[in-house]
């Protein structure tokens, strides 16, 4: 719900040039920030609930790939590449080959690694490595070159998309989701209690989450195109 308000509110300031200056303050950033942390750390946690995970993760991708078309066909200017769905269709894809490595560190070493790694990488789109603007290592600006090494984490100069999510740092959350599924389901009596029960809401939301995040968008956008 919170990420089809902020979505809502995007249009209305973005594209429908309503003047709310909050909504570029720090504030909405990091209201941006919190729908982006849970919805990749979720995503990670709800792998192990998975069964089929190459095929997930390339539906995933291949949505991302359809956005990332429909977007530069239909309105350029607010292009989408390498968005949210790109990126979590290809932790998918990496952790379904990988995850014999992941699970020999434990769930309890594994998500404090990962989360430590996310937090030193999350401003490698802006030329460095460190904790907020504390830099540690100033990567070489020669790295920032073409389109693989902005699907990585390093865009070059002029690139632009108004939903990017490179691979780097976001992998590292979607492992902490990963593991912090690890820690839940060791403790079998918290999953017992919460994760057995069926509340039919969220599992109908769960269930369609990817048809929900696709059309959520257009159906915004197409009723506020009535509107304004």
């Amino acid at each position: 719900m919170s990420m089809i308000i902020y979505h809502t509110t995007w249009n209305l300031v973005y594209i429908y040039g309503v003047n709310w200056e909050w909504y570029k303050s720090y504030g909405a950033y990091l209201w941006q920030q919190s729908i982006c942390w849970t919805f990749i750390l979720l995503s990670g946690f709800c792998f192990s609930l998975g069964k089929r995970h190459l095929k997930n993760g390339l539906i995933v991708f291949g949505s991302g790939a359809l956005v990332t078309a429909v977007t530069l066909i239909a309105m350029p200017e607010n292009r989408v590449v390498f968005g949210v769905l790109t990126c979590i269709g290809s932790a998918t894809l990496l952790l379904t080959f990988t995850e014999k490595f992941w699970k020999n560190i434990p769930a309890e070493i594994g998500i404090i690694v990962t989360f430590v790694l996310f937090l030193l990488t999350k401003n490698i789109n802006y030329g460095y490595l460190g904790l907020g603007g504390i830099r540690f290592i100033e990567l070489p600006s020669q790295w920032y070159s073409n389109y693989f090494t902005t699907f990585i984490g390093l865009p070059f100069g002029g690139f632009y998309s108004t939903d990017y999510f490179s691979f780097v740092p976001w992998f590292f959350l979607f492992l902490c989701g990963f593991y912090l599924y690890g820690i839940w389901n060791k403790y079998d009596f918290l999953y017992r209690k919460y994760m057995r029960k069926n509340i039919k809401v969220f599992s109908f939301l769960g269930r369609h989450s990817l048809i929900i995040y696709l059309l959520h968008q257009p159906v915004i956008y197409g009723i506020q195109e009535l509107i304004f």
